[in-house]
């Protein structure tokens, strides 16, 4: 048996903030190593290693597979935030998070020990502190934009996209670089990814989300994921671990 692995979507009131919940729990008796993909969210975590004490960390936009290890008796609960949650809920940049994970005080939000039993009593006591935030004040100009960005799974191109908001493209890439050290083109590729999970996990290895053709699709799963879509569609012993996340979560959301 390897890792045990769980995801859960948000509340609809919430879900201009988070795109999933997930759980990771290695109930073997080995250490597992497994692969994170750019996914183009921010992930908010609290693990714990068997009798250690629960600790946050905040990790960036990934741009690149990165190898992980997940050890023996870890379990993790993980908020996978869209990028507008970043100013409006964590209140900081995480540019100096790309490729990485930082830890954060544990403080943040106070969860307890009873808020880790399972994934749904984890995503309860974050969707309760995601709610207490107001929206009031969040910047319709950035409140359209990744509205547009996410209905269109990244496909939508910058000049479109500026055009829609009414704000420059130079202004957009300036606010996407200070706060998430990336540009938007790069993100909106990152997201089409990340989008194509669902499909590819289905054993769908043709071209979805405007990808030009075969060869450009082929190209860009190699590019974020060091493999072809065949493979990454076997994903053999669930070594992507967020791929086998999505996998888990309702089409809708794919």
């Amino acid at each position: 048996m390897g890792l045990t692995i769980k995801s859960a979507l948000p509340d609809s009131s919430i879900s201009h903030f988070v795109h999933s919940f997930w759980m990771v729990e290695n109930k073997t008796e080995k250490d597992i190593p497994s692969i994170v993909l750019p996914n183009g969210m921010v992930d908010l975590s609290l693990m714990k290693m068997k009798a250690a004490n629960w600790e946050m960390i905040i990790r960036g936009i990934d741009t690149m597979p990165s190898q992980v290890t997940i050890t023996a008796g870890t379990i993790l609960f993980s908020v996978g935030f869209k990028l507008l949650a970043v100013e409006y809920l964590l209140g900081n940049s995480v540019k100096d998070v790309l490729n990485e994970a930082h830890y954060m005080s544990n403080d943040f939000w106070q969860f307890e020990a009873a808020d880790m039993n399972n994934l749904e009593s984890f995503r309860n006591k974050a969707t309760q502190k995601i709610k207490t935030i107001s929206t009031e004040n969040i910047d319709s100009r950035k409140k359209k934009l990744f509205e547009l960005i996410y209905a269109s799974h990244g496909t939508t191109t910058v000049k479109e996209l500026s055009e829609n908001v009414y704000w420059s493209s130079r202004q957009i890439n300036r606010y996407f670089n200070q706060q998430f050290g990336i540009s938007l083109k790069g993100y909106c590729n990152i997201l089409r990814f990340g989008s194509s999970f669902k499909n590819i996990s289905e054993g769908n290895l043709f071209p979805e989300q405007s990808f030009t053709d075969q060869t450009h699709f082929i190209k860009e799963i190699k590019k974020y994921s060091g493999v072809t879509p065949k493979e990454l569609s076997r994903n053999k012993d669930e070594r992507f671990i967020n791929m086998a996340a999505i996998k888990k979560l309702p089409s809708q959301n794919g």
